[in-house]
């Protein structure tokens, strides 16, 4: 029996229950997950003014992930405010995905500024439409309605390109400040949820029956690189027993996809760095799943996998 002891010590037992729990976890990287086209777009375009060496300002944080913001700081990148454009004549200034109002490049040209616009295309055409729609309904008194986070840098661009006239709602309680009696022109930020969009322009156009209106225009702005990963994040989700979700801290399109993933599965965990990552969320599960926000680095959620694979499943 002598040959069986070591069973009773202690130490082993322990290394055993760590190798029974974890040894048979599989790690899921989310395909979906990642960068999405603006995004990636303003990183690359930023990557090669400071490949070539040049000084580059950044208005404003480029991408809302603290990860990607330090790797570009490394390379040289410095995020500089709003206030500080006029001390940056004859600068380069790099504008980031989110958008610019018109006063802002204004304000560049008056102080000879070299502007790399890193706007995302479909935001670009976004402002295009609200400007018009601001123009063209200047005579009927019609209403831009942003559907969108107040203070948030893509609104503030939307805003401006409506002569910072727009009306912003974000819940169904902001709708008191529309006159449904006048014109409305309604959008969306693109990067809102699309469900909650499609509820409130309902709502919008229920109140407009009511006061027997039928001037609305309703456009749909929601862009599908987002509103196209809810269902598949859902199936993601419930396909693992336990959800990493990668984002930044200030990420505004990461809570609202991570809280895709929370209603699915309640054992779906925020982080923003590996330092977040806790062990024991892991314990008694068979498979992993790591997503992200459309602002957080392929590389970082790579890393993020490989981490519990190395380190919780295999310490």
């Amino acid at each position: 029996m002598e040959s069986v002891d070591f069973l009773k010590d202690d130490a082993f037992i322990f290394v055993l229950s760590l190798f029974i729990r974890y040894t048979s976890m599989i790690v899921t990287i989310d395909p979906d997950s990642g960068f999405c086209f603006g995004v990636n777009h303003a990183i690359h375009l930023a990557d090669d003014e400071l490949r070539a060496g040049k000084t580059v300002f950044c208005l404003g944080e480029m991408v809302h992930n603290e990860a990607q913001m330090d790797l570009l700081k490394s390379k040289g990148l410095k995020v500089v405010s709003h206030s500080e454009l006029n001390t940056l004549k004859g600068s380069t200034v790099f504008f980031r995905a989110h958008g610019e109002p018109p006063i802002t490049f204004q304000t560049a040209k008056d102080f000879d500024i070299n502007i790399i616009d890193g706007t995302c295309p479909i935001v670009t055409k976004l402002q295009q439409k609200i400007n018009d729609s601001f123009r063209s309904g200047k005579d009927s008194n019609a209403q831009v309605v942003i559907f969108g986070k107040p203070g948030h840098a893509e609104v503030a661009g939307l805003n401006g390109n409506a002569g910072n006239t727009a009306i912003i709602v974000s819940k169904e309680s902001d709708l008191t400040k529309i006159d449904f009696t006048k014109p409305v022109r309604l959008f969306s930020q693109t990067t809102m949820d699309a469900e909650m969009y499609q509820s409130i322009a309902a709502l919008v156009q229920k109140n407009m029956i009511e006061a027997t209106n039928s001037d609305l225009i309703i456009t749909k702005s929601v862009c599908r690189q987002v509103s196209g990963r809810i269902s598949g994040l859902r199936v993601f989700a419930g396909e693992n027993d336990v959800v990493i979700f990668v984002g930044g801290n200030n990420s505004a399109n990461g809570a609202y996809l991570f809280g895709i993933c929370k209603q699915i599965n309640p054992k779906s965990y925020y982080i923003s760095n590996l330092g977040d990552i806790d062990p024991q969320w892991f314990v008694n599960h068979e498979t992993v799943g790591v997503s992200g926000a459309t602002s957080t680095p392929g590389w970082l959620i790579e890393q993020v996998a490989s981490y519990i694979e190395t380190f919780v499943i295999n310490p």
